[in-house]
């Protein structure tokens, strides 16, 4: 019997995870990943608008469109293909009932529904979601509905929103549901002389029949921008009575839609009356901009101005450390060579870090575990870094829901290689070029320490959505999914990482380790107090940043400059090796060889710093944030973000503070 080789296995895994990508399947058990191409409607063609799930800033716990007595079409609701991100995300796209034909204008309002009474469980349910805040999240075309309220404060200010309110909880303390919409699409006509250079280069093979390649083909209309006003109506009962689904009927929403008048009041034994219009306008802006408005920061120019500002500062310091470092370290090899040729006997007297050079390279603590997160580390650092750059270049369109997700889990498990490689290389490294089948237990604990906490981490907060009833929960499917991508992806990934390192010639240390220990002196103050001190300046490079990425995450607004973000990545990572080495010497001046785990902790101490600013940032900022479950997704997944940072900086200074001790002893001549 011929047993196939790990690197075999792993490769056929490899390919049958991206053919399952890819594979066109039903939308309950497969995921694509959507193109970005314009799709060209003719005047009088069907458009229909789909609902994303329930949202609500304040409570992170997504809920599906329809678990509120809201109209459902005549055929059914139907879900949308899903990626793999939306999934995991707690996307749930489905059909709605809303449809209209492409420039056709409603004179008079159009009718939807007439629910069942509602039972007091649903009323109930229908003002807790006001009160928590909860939107509607309506797409066309994958555009958000936009709203547009104007600034207390400002009048004469707009400010522009996704999605709108289920309801309105008056003054009178009663609750309203938003029950008539007024939508206008605003849309771009084809240019004479057919498709644009740009949207030739978006189009794919699969989009050929979607799109107009002709010259002469004109007339067509592209959505470039969906916009809602929502009312709170008291439909007369006798101009709804006996109407069908689509029928026109007069009413005062028609006339003008108020949003500071509400009617429909939510009430126990009660029905529900649905209705909207559309209006069709023609716009200037192109297929191509018609994301701009909703990737608009504000604050941009304090943004920008934080973010340069940050960048100089840090900059600034780092060469200032680089250029005292480089002068430190050379004065004293100068010093040493001149002292070892005259054989001076002041030597000792003047050797500091030399006299540590027989344990510079001793084996620290609990060394598996260390290569085990210095490997984790690597992994995550080059998954933040390829995706960061993939978003950078575009690849990652706002328009291709959860491509980011989706991006870096294929990363993740892709980069289980390096993982794998660097824990085996750098164990055989400590342990001296061992060729046992030691590097086996490294390997196999690389692939499950962090992925497995990770796991852990999302298993539990899962179970407490599906509890919840959340569609913030992963399907089964998905989470069997999941599990079998970890065991059949990444471990195969990690072993074959460690395989190929394990096979690989090890690094000899420049100088030789003693038998026994050389006694540490004691320090004029703890090491570990300048390791805590050490993580402000990597904290100071990206604090700005993180606000954020944290109002992206938590408060629902965008971001979308990553390539600031990348620069600033690549600032940490600078600063946090320069921390890292200075530490380092510093220990090796006042001969503590003990440099290993410190080193790793002197720019891994960042995590405490943001896991302080997250602290910080759910009292302040996030005081809206209601109930138990939400603060209990917040803590959990921070703490996850913490760790991850504190894995990824900490192999960056580890590794910086590897090669610097490498090179010190390796350049000075010992006697």
């Amino acid at each position: 019997m011929v047993m196939a080789s790990p690197s075999t296995y792993a490769i056929l895994c490899t390919i049958l995870f991206i053919l399952f990508l890819h594979s066109d399947i039903s939308p309950a058990t497969a995921f694509y990943l959507p193109g970005s191409y314009p799709h060209r409607y003719l005047p009088g063609e069907a458009l229909a608008v789909k609902v994303n799930s329930l949202t609500s800033a304040s409570s992170k716990l997504p809920f599906p469109y329809y678990s509120l007595p809201f109209c459902a079409p005549q055929d059914g609701v139907s879900r949308a293909a899903e990626s793999l991100g939306e999934l995991l995300l707690g996307d749930r796209i489905e059909t709605t009932p809303y449809r209209f034909s492409m420039l056709k204008n409603t004179t008079s309002a159009t009718f939807l529904c007439r629910t069942d009474p509602v039972t007091p469980a649903a009323a109930d349910l229908i003002r807790s979601r006001i009160d928590d805040a909860y939107h509607v999240n309506l797409l066309l075309d994958t555009l958000p509905v936009v709203r547009y309220v104007r600034n207390p404060v400002a009048p004469d200010v707009l400010l522009r929103s996704t999605g709108f309110p289920v309801g309105v909880r008056a003054d009178d303390g009663e609750h309203y549901v938003y029950n008539h919409l007024k939508l206008t699409v605003l849309v771009n006509k084809q240019k004479k002389n057919g498709t644009t250079k740009v949207e030739a280069l978006m189009a794919t093979a699969d989009a050929v029949d979607l799109v107009s390649f002709g010259s002469g083909g004109g007339g067509g209309y592209t959505v470039v921008g969906f916009e809602v006003v929502p009312c709170s109506v008291d439909h007369d009962e006798a101009a709804i009575k006996d109407k069908k689904m689509y029928d026109e009927f007069s009413s005062e929403a028609a006339g003008g839609c108020d949003p500071s008048v509400v009617g429909m009041r939510v009430q126990a034994n009660r029905p529900l009356a649905f209705s909207y219009e559309v209006a069709f306008l023609e716009s200037a802006v192109e297929w191509p901009s018609r994301w701009d408005a909703y990737l608009e920061m504000g604050g941009a120019q304090v943004h920008w101005f934080s973010i340069l500002n940050s960048i100089v500062v840090v900059a600034f310091l780092a060469a200032i450390v680089l250029v005292i470092l480089l002068r430190t370290v050379r004065r004293d090899l100068a010093q040493y060579e001149d002292l070892g040729s005259e054989a001076s006997p002041q030597a000792d007297e003047m050797a500091g870090w030399k006299l540590v050079a027989g344990d510079a390279f001793r084996e620290p603590g609990n060394p598996v575990l260390l290569c085990v997160m210095v490997g984790d580390g690597v992994r995550i650092l080059g998954m933040g870094v390829v995706t960061i750059l993939f978003a950078a270049l575009g690849f990652m369109s706002p328009a291709s829901r959860g491509a980011l997700v989706t991006g870096m889990l294929c990363f993740y498990l892709v980069l289980g290689v390096a993982a794998g490689y660097t824990s085996v290389r750098l164990w055989k490294t400590v342990h001296g070029d061992s060729t046992g089948p030691g590097w086996k237990s490294v390997a196999w604990r690389a692939s499950f320490v962090f992925p497995g906490i990770g796991f852990a981490v999302f298993t539990a907060l899962n179970c407490v959505l599906w509890y919840n009833g959340s569609t913030g929960a992963v399907p089964f499917a998905l989470f069997v999914l999941v599990i079998l991508l970890w065991f059949f992806v990444s471990v195969p990934l990690t072993l074959l990482g460690g395989l190929v390192a394990s096979r690989a010639r090890g690094l000899e240390y420049p100088v030789k380790t003693n038998k026994i220990a050389r006694q540490v002196p004691e320090w004029q103050c703890s090491p570990w107090l300048l390791v805590a001190v050490a993580g402000t300046l990597p904290f100071g490079t990206l604090f700005i940043e993180l606000f954020f990425i944290m109002s992206s995450l938590w408060l629902g607004r965008v971001y979308y400059v990553f390539g600031f973000l990348l620069v600033v990545l690549g600032l940490l990572v600078a600063v946090c090796a320069e921390v890292s080495v200075v530490l380092t010497y510093m220990g090796l001046c006042v001969e503590d060889w003990r440099w290993w785990w410190r080193s790793f902790f002197a720019s891994g101490s960042v995590a405490a710093y943001i896991l302080g600013y997250a602290v910080y940032y759910l009292v302040f900022d996030l005081h809206s944030l209601s109930g138990p479950v939400s603060a209990a997704l917040y803590v959990g997944y921070s703490l996850l973000m913490a760790l991850a940072v504190m894995l990824a900086t900490g192999a960056v200074g580890l590794a910086a503070s590897f090669w610097f001790v490498y090179y010190l002893f390796s350049t000075v001549k010992l006697d």
